[in-house]
C-alpha cells in the first residue's frame, strides 16, 4: 500500500474513488478521482486503482472542500467569548464538510498594529485547527503606520480586508472608508464590509429603551433593513469615488440587494454574500416565548420571507458570489447576558457544520438552486474571490485533494445535543435534512468517515494570492 508521512505526523494515502459524480460550477459527471498524497493526480473515467485503496462512491457527489470565508471563532463580543474556538469550531467545520475557513483577525483601537493583530489570531488558531485557514484583516484605525502595513499582509498572504461601519469597536468613518478602499485598490486587493447605519441603530435602539422595550423582539425593529441599504449605498458611492472593487458581507434583505445591482448596473466591481440564516429562517424567531428569541439574535438582524424569497432568486440568478455562514457561536448562559436588556445579547449564531447540508437540502432539492451553483456559492466563487483557486475549490489534477463525499439520500434532524459546536443550542433546531455528509478529505487526509471524525488538528494556514474573480 503506497502511502507516506506528510509534515503533521499523520499518513497520506493514496485512494481511487470510484463511480462517483463528481460536481464542478459547470457540470456534474460521472467520473473517477485519484489522490496520492495531498493532491489530486487524475481525474477521469475508468481509472486503473494501481496500488491505491478503491473507495466506491457510487451515487454519491463529490464536491470540492467547502470554503467559508467568513468565521469567528474565539472572539471577544459584549463582555464573553465565543463558545466555540478554533479547535472546536474547525472540527464543527470539517464535519460539515468545509475545508477552508478564512476567519477575521484584527487589530484593536488605540494603536495596535495590524501586525500585532495578526499575531493575537496566529496565537488563537496555530496547532489547534481540523480543517485549513486563513485570515482577512479587519482595520479599525487608519494611519500612516495602518497604511505600511497593508502590504506586510499581503507578503503574509491576506489579501482581502474588513470594515466596519457599526461597533465602536470597530466603526471606521467614511473619510478613512474612502483611504481604505483606495489604498487596497491600488494594491489588487479588497474589503468586505458590515453594512449598517450605526447611528440611526443607536437613535432607534435610545427609543425603545425608553419605552421600556427590553426584549430580543426588539431586536430587528431597531437595525431596521433601510438602515442596511442606506449603508451598502453610501458605502458603494465611497468605494465608486475611491474607484475600488468591494464586497458586501452577509447581506440579508431586497432593499440593500437592489443598491448592489444598481451598483453594478453602473459599471461597479461589488461582490455579495449571504449566510444560512437569511436564506431560511424570518423575523418571527425573535417573537418567541422565554427569551428564546435571543438564540437569533446576530447583526444584521434575520428579515422577512420576502427577503429570503428575493436571496434564493438572487443565487439562482448567480447574483450572490457566495454563501458563507458568520459563524459565531454562543450558549445560552451567554445569551442570558442580555436578560434584561437586548443590546447586551452577545450576537451570532453557530453555522459551520450544517451549512452544506442545509444549502443541499433547501435549495438543490426544492429546485431553487442547481447542485452546480451550489458548488460556485460554496468552492469555486469563494476560492477565486479569495485568491487560492484552483488549488482550492475544485476537483482537478494537481489541486489539493479537498473532497467532500456528500450522499444525496442521507437523512437527519438538526440538533444541538448531536451537533460537534460548543454550544446547547442551534437556531436550526429541528430542520429535517435531505442528505448527509459521508466522507471529507482534507488535502488527501480522510479525515471524516462515515459522517464522523477520525483525523484531528491537521489543519494548515494558507497563505493566498490576489482574487482571480
Amino acid at each position: 500500500m503506497h502511502q507516506f508521512m506528510n509534515d503533521k505526523g499523520g499518513y497520506t494515502m493514496k485512494y481511487l474513488l470510484k463511480n462517483g459524480t463528481v460536481v464542478s460550477g459547470e457540470k456534474s459527471e460521472k467520473l473517477d478521482v485519484l489522490v496520492d498524497g495531498e493532491k489530486i493526480v487524475n481525474v477521469g473515467k475508468d481509472l486503473e486503482a494501481g496500488d491505491a485503496e478503491v473507495i466506491d462512491v457510487e451515487g454519491k457527489l463529490l464536491f470540492p472542500g467547502f470554503i467559508d470565508g467568513h468565521t469567528h471563532f474565539d472572539l471577544e463580543v459584549a463582555g464573553t467569548v465565543t463558545a466555540d474556538d478554533f479547535e472546536t469550531g474547525t472540527r464543527a467545520a470539517l464535519l460539515g464538510g468545509t475545508t477552508l475557513v478564512i476567519d477575521y483577525a484584527s487589530q484593536d483601537k488605540g494603536g495596535q498594529t495590524l501586525k500585532e493583530g495578526l499575531d493575537k489570531w496566529h496565537k488563537k488558531a496555530d496547532g489547534k485547527c481540523s480543517c485549513d485557514y486563513s485570515f482577512h484583516m479587519s482595520i479599525v484605525e487608519w494611519n500612516d503606520e495602518t497604511e505600511a502595513e497593508v502590504q506586510d499582509m499581503i507578503d503574509h498572504g491576506i489579501t482581502s480586508f474588513k470594515l466596519y461601519m457599526t461597533y465602536p469597536a470597530m466603526i471606521v468613518n467614511d473619510c478613512d472608508m474612502y483611504k481604505i478602499l483606495k489604498k487596497l485598490g491600488e494594491c489588487g486587493c479588497f474589503a468586505g464590509v458590515h453594512c449598517e447605519n450605526a447611528g440611526v441603530i443607536d437613535a432607534l435602539t435610545a427609543e425603545a429603551k425608553k419605552k421600556g422595550r427590553f426584549g430580543p423582539e426588539n431586536h430587528p425593529l431597531v437595525r431596521p433593513d433601510t438602515m442596511e441599504a442606506e449603508a451598502v449605498h453610501r458605502l458603494l458611492v465611497i468605494a465608486k469615488e475611491a474607484n475600488a472593487p468591494v464586497m458586501i458581507v452577509h447581506l440579508t434583505n431586497k432593499k440593500a440587494y437592489e443598491e448592489v445591482i444598481h451598483a453594478r448596473k453602473n459599471g461597479q466591481e461589488v461582490y455579495a454574500e449571504t449566510c444560512p440564516q437569511y436564506l431560511l429562517l424570518d423575523d418571527s424567531v425573535y417573537s418567541k416565548p422565554d427569551f428564546e428569541g435571543a438564540v437569533y439574535v446576530c447583526a444584521p438582524p434575520i428579515r422577512k420571507k420576502k427577503d429570503q424569497d428575493c436571496l434564493w432568486k438572487a443565487l439562482a440568478d448567480e447574483e450572490i458570489q457566495t454563501v458563507a455562514t458568520d459563524q459565531c457561536s454562543f450558549t445560552l448562559a451567554q445569551k442570558a447576558l442580555g436578560k434584561d436588556d437586548f443590546t447586551r445579547i452577545p450576537g451570532g449564531l453557530p453555522g459551520v457544520q450544517t451549512r452544506g447540508t442545509l444549502l443541499y437540502t433547501y435549495g438543490v432539492k426544492t429546485g431553487k438552486i442547481t447542485q452546480e451553483q451550489m458548488c460556485k456559492v460554496l468552492c469555486e466563487n469563494p476560492a477565486k474571490l479569495y485568491g487560492v483557486y484552483p488549488n482550492k475549490g475544485a476537483i482537478t489534477p494537481g489541486s489539493d485533494a479537498d473532497i467532500v463525499v456528500l450522499d444525496p439520500h442521507g437523512e437527519g434532524v438538526i440538533s444541538a445535543a448531536t451537533l460537534a459546536y460548543n454550544t446547547d443550542n442551534n437556531p436550526f433546531e429541528g430542520f429535517k435534512l435531505g442528505c448527509s455528509i459521508d466522507k471529507v478529505f482534507l488535502r488527501g487526509n480522510l479525515a471524516v468517515e462515515d459522517g464522523k471524525l477520525v483525523k484531528e488538528k491537521l489543519g494548515r494556514y494558507i497563505a493566498r494570492g490576489r482574487k482571480q474573480f
